[in-house]
């Protein structure tokens, strides 16, 4: 096949610029041939090389007394969870395959982020998403849903992985560019990890699992872009996924493993062949040379840009020791996988593709990857002139309503507070029967570290209403809320893993966001001391339509690991007795910025974030754990969404009590109920274990408020009664679904 004539033109139409390619040229010493421009067009895309990005990432934390693995080392992070064990955790993001075809673009992003973690070594035991879609009442809003839930449970449940937990939220923003983050969470013993490495010259490359076909070439081009009324047309970069082919990739790959004739091993995500080859050369400051002929494919006759850029799901690019081929291929063989032999390890430090005997592509390995020759830039930014009506935003201005009951139903009615059991029934949580939240819910997922008396306590949060009102403080919030979790369900919070989903880098006020919120995170990781071990960048998550663009909400999700040292403390949300006192730790204040409450009952959409005081919030969550520990707690449930009046409803239903409680008259009585002012934690106690607790949160100078009693089967706010919980219930389980499905 003739090779076309490569000029800016064949470079833009690639995502290239002027100037990279001109980069290129210089690199290569000559003008690069087709193949080879669409090699380096993938490996240079945002979303492979994050050059937009990676400046602002270096200045996150990356160092723990935990971290066995950090950020950028490996395939993702690894913590050191005792009894010599490590925990491999990540989350990414499936976003614009999603928002085209969501069920094989969720699916896909499912069994990516599993690959990921047994690559490493690790068995996956939980996975976790973070979703974003648009209004539900619209049409297409519910078939994405539809989509991307089916794609999620579907590859989950085949592939034999519990879904232990997750968030669901709704904003007309996202009606065009959906977010799907998947997060996976694996084991493994901290001596018998592989990294995607390649060294030894002359040691065999092998390709396993399945066959390459043309799905998901150039989808890492295709991630790095807008979405625009001919997106669809991109529907090959969508790739399709078989979770039993992904099952038995795992199990001959950790078979492979126990074997000892595997030095290095990446999974094949994003540029496939392309990214594998070269990342793993690169780190191993050693070359490769493959023979395409030798690549087990679907289709006849493909091109060899084809077959490198290809994102064919469940395929593995293994180095094996030389003489140790026929251990490999065994056991590959016995689980009825393909294994090719594809090439050989050389000490060039340049990756080179024969076709038919003809070199097709040579390229040095080191100016293709991250951290290596790839580009970096810092954008332009600038404060969004929105900030400005936000900042108009006065609470005295702001009526209370005339009727609080009917004010807390439509509270409790927004889909971001309804219950998610439309979505969560059709994963499996049980499978392999590791989750430890069977009856009664934590709030974070609890997970079996089986062997030990350890609990894993895993969680995603962020909640992009307050990242858009105030992108610092609203990611400072994000990591608080995901330790708040971890504190509350008994455990201590180890490290992050983030997913960071923005609008277009060239937009100077997107970039500012993007900015901000990388401050805030960092300043939050550092306080709790939770280190970002790992994570993914997705820009360009907006939607071009007649020349006009409109981003999503800064959605920096937090995925986060903690460790439940002894399961005796763990701690659950429900109401457990009735006489049980109710106590709220933490600061109220007159506050509702940026609530559900401003939104539904007032259709407010600009108002400030939540006050946040990064120490009080610490000086709470230290002190929650001690409390923990003390076995004083019979209870505990952050105060997040819908505020005090939807965390007492959750706590409530889940325990089958009602309650009985008094507002604080200093404080509006909207935003004391409603405002989501952070830094709070309701929980109960027996009564003989009041003084007990008053006495310690005294001494420890803890601010709390005493809010009332469990009691029988109704909710009773200042004398007023608000009605049966299971009447609340009822609202609370069906609403959601209900809509999805008409």
């Amino acid at each position: 096949m003739s090779e076309p004539q490569i000029t800016i033109e064949t470079a833009k139409n690639l995502g290239l610029t002027e100037e990279e390619f001109d980069r290129i040229k210089e690199i290569m010493g000559r003008t690069p041939n087709f193949t080879e421009l669409s090699i380096f067009s993938v490996m240079w895309s945002e979303h492979c090389s994050y050059k937009n990005s990676i400046h602002w990432l270096k200045t996150l934390p990356r160092e723990g007394s935990r971290l066995l693995v950090g950020a950028g080392e490996e395939n993702a992070g690894l913590v050191d969870i005792g009894d010599g064990l490590g925990c491999a955790f990540k989350i990414e993001s499936h976003n614009h395959p999603s928002a085209i075809e969501p069920y094989q673009g969720a699916a896909t992003g499912v069994g990516g982020i599993h690959r990921d973690i047994f690559t490493m070594g690790a068995r996956p035991i939980a996975a976790l998403n973070s979703l974003r879609f648009g209004n539900p009442e619209l049409k297409h809003t519910k078939h994405l849903i539809k989509g991307v839930v089916s794609g999620i449970g579907d590859y989950g449940n085949c592939f034999g992985v519990p879904t232990v937990g997750g968030e669901v939220y709704f904003d007309e923003c996202y009606n065009q560019n959906i977010l799907v983050n998947a997060m996976s969470v694996g084991i493994v013993n901290a001596n018998e990890t592989v990294s995607a490495i390649s060294s030894g010259p002359g040691n065999p490359v092998f390709i396993v699992g399945s066959a390459t076909g043309k799905d998901g070439i150039h989808g890492a081009t295709f991630a790095s872009a807008d979405l625009t009324e001919d997106s669809a047309d991109d529907l090959p970069a969508v790739q399709v996924g078989d979770p039993f082919q992904e099952k038995l990739l795992l199990e001959a790959t950790l078979e492979a493993i126990q074997t000892g004739a595997i030095v290095g091993m990446q999974d094949m995500g994003a540029a496939g062949i392309t990214c594998s080859s070269s990342e793993m050369s690169a780190k191993g400051e050693t070359g490769m040379r493959i023979d395409l002929d030798k690549v087990p494919t679907r289709q006849d006759n493909m091109q060899p840009f084809e077959i490198l850029l290809s994102e064919s799901q469940e395929r593995m690019l293994i180095v094996a020791e030389k003489g140790k081929e026929q251990l490999l291929l065994d056991v590959f063989e016995k689980w009825d996988l393909e294994c090719a032999e594809i090439g050989e390890v050389t000490d060039t430090g340049r990756i080179q593709f024969y076709k038919g005997g003809e070199l097709v592509a040579d390229v040095e390995a080191e100016p293709l990857v991250l951290g290596g020759g790839a580009p970096v830039y810092q954008r332009e930014y600038k404060k969004p002139a929105y900030l400005k009506k936000i900042n108009q935003f006065k609470i005295k201005k702001i009526k209370q309503p005339e009727n609080f009951v009917e004010a807390a139903k439509k509270v409790f009615t927004s889909p971001n507070i309804l219950s998610k059991r439309w979505i969560y029934e059709q994963y499996d949580s049980m499978v392999r029967t590791n989750s430890a939240n069977t009856n009664d819910a934590s709030d974070a997922a609890l997970v079996r570290v089986k062997g030990t008396n350890k609990l894993l306590a895993v969680t995603t949060d962020c909640n992009s209403s307050y990242v858009y009102a105030n992108p610092y403080t609203g990611t400072m919030i994000a990591v608080a809320e995901a330790a708040r979790n971890i504190v509350c369900s008994g455990g201590e919070p180890v490290a992050i893993t983030n997913c960071l989903n923005f609008g277009n880098p060239y937009n100077p006020e997107v970039y500012w966001q993007f900015v901000q919120a990388i401050k805030g995170m960092g300043d939050a990781c550092r306080k709790f001391d939770t280190p970002v071990t790992g994570g993914n960048v997705s820009f360009y998550n907006q939607t071009v339509l007649e020349k006009s663009a409109e981003p999503v909400f800064p959605t920096p999700t937090i995925g986060m690991l903690g460790v439940v040292d002894n399961i005796a403390h763990r701690t659950t949300l429900s109401f457990k007795n009735e006489g049980d006192a109710i106590y709220m730790l933490g600061t109220p204040q007159n506050d509702i910025g940026s609530s559900e409450y401003v939104k539904r009952v007032h259709e407010i959409r600009y108002s400030p974030a939540p006050e946040f005081d990064l120490d009080e919030e610490f000086h709470v969550q230290h002190n929650m754990k001690l409390i923990i520990r003390k076995g004083i707690v019979a209870s505990a449930h952050d105060v997040s969404e819908g505020g005090l009046f939807v965390a007492l409803m959750e706590s409530a239903m889940a325990g089958g009590f009602g309650f009985d409680v008094e507002s604080d008259y200093n404080f509006r009585k909207d935003a004391y109920l409603f405002g989501e002012s952070q830094s709070r934690i309701v929980i109960t106690v027996k009564p003989e274990n009041e003084d007990d607790l008053v006495n310690y949160l005294n001494s420890h100078n803890v601010s709390f408020t005493k809010l009332g009693d469990v009691t029988g089967d109704r909710a009773i706010i200042d004398g007023d009664d608000y009605g049966k919980i299971d009447d609340w219930r009822k609202l609370y389980d069906n609403n959601l679904g209900e809509t999805i499905d008409n």
